[in-house]
């Protein structure tokens, strides 16, 4: 049921579902599960072992599953997994897991990946994320649901970034960024929360502003941020999105927090 143009190349043993299309010189391996309905353009390469999800499209030019660009990687049957409605535009990168990130790179449903936009070895990706042009996130990153990566931003690896935030062009993130953040800089800093972000998600007006309080307790200068957390937690820990912050800063990590510069600027929530 499969359309496959007779330019393509595609291993037998690859699974392709009920109305895949596969346009010219497109080359795919033997281990590859492409659902119901997904669209390869043209020149697109999928590799290893892959798994991409209904309805899913993807442009010219991009490398998807080939191995990951880590020296340790050893050749260990890592997997990629993309999810349904995932759009990937021209010359988008993502590369499957590794022995030391538990095997298997994760993508989300209703993501988008513009163009030249790469996705590391054991990154794991939610729902309804946004990566802008050529950004780029190192190995075992974590990008929560409806988060936005702007174009040209790199993300170290081990970084968290929490659901709704969103992180400028041309910015390099270091540390995890709570969600709802807002972070941005040669060297990313917090710059308040991603109001506009939360208005499209349907927060009103009192809920964010008890957001934008919760946030002035989180970077205050007063006690230890463990203290400020609980502190936080005991005051508005039941209001919305506030109990995603607070269990996000709890949840650990390798990496620091991004922080807000000293006198932490609110968010206008006009």
């Amino acid at each position: 049921m499969a359309q496959v143009h007779a330019t393509a190349i595609v291993d037998p043993k690859a699974k392709l579902g009920k109305g895949v299309r596969i346009g010219p010189y497109c080359v795919i391996g033997a281990d590859i599960d492409l659902g119901p309905d997904v669209v390869l353009h043209s020149h697109v390469v999928v590799e290893g072992r892959t798994r991409i999800g209904a309805r899913s499209q993807i442009f010219p030019f991009a490398s998807i599953g080939h191995r990951p660009q880590d020296l340790k990687y050893s050749g260990e049957p890592s997997e990629l997994i993309v999810g349904e409605d995932t759009v990937a535009r021209e010359h988008v990168t993502m590369n499957p897991g590794t022995e030391g990130g538990g095997m298997m790179t994760r993508v989300g449903n209703h993501c988008l990946f513009m163009v030249g936009a790469h996705v590391a070895h054991d990154c794991q990706i939610g729902d309804h994320v946004i990566m802008a042009n050529n950004a780029t996130l190192g190995g075992h990153v974590i990008v929560e649901d409806h988060a936005i990566i702007g174009g040209l931003s790199a993300v170290h690896q081990f970084v968290r970034i929490g659901r709704n935030a969103i992180v400028g062009g041309m910015s390099g993130v270091e540390h995890d960024v709570i969600p709802y953040g807002m972070a941005m800089g040669e060297r990313a800093r917090l710059h308040g929360l991603n109001v506009i972000g939360l208005k499209r998600s349907g927060f009103d007006r009192g809920q964010i502003q008890a957001l934008n309080s919760a946030y002035q307790i989180l970077f205050a200068d007063d006690d230890t941020l463990a203290e400020r957390v609980g502190r936080l937690d005991a005051k508005l820990g039941q209001a919305k999105g506030i109990n995603d912050i607070v269990a996000f800063i709890r949840g650990g990590s390798s990496r620091a927090l991004c922080r807000p510069k000293p006198g932490p600027k609110l968010s206008d929530d006009r």
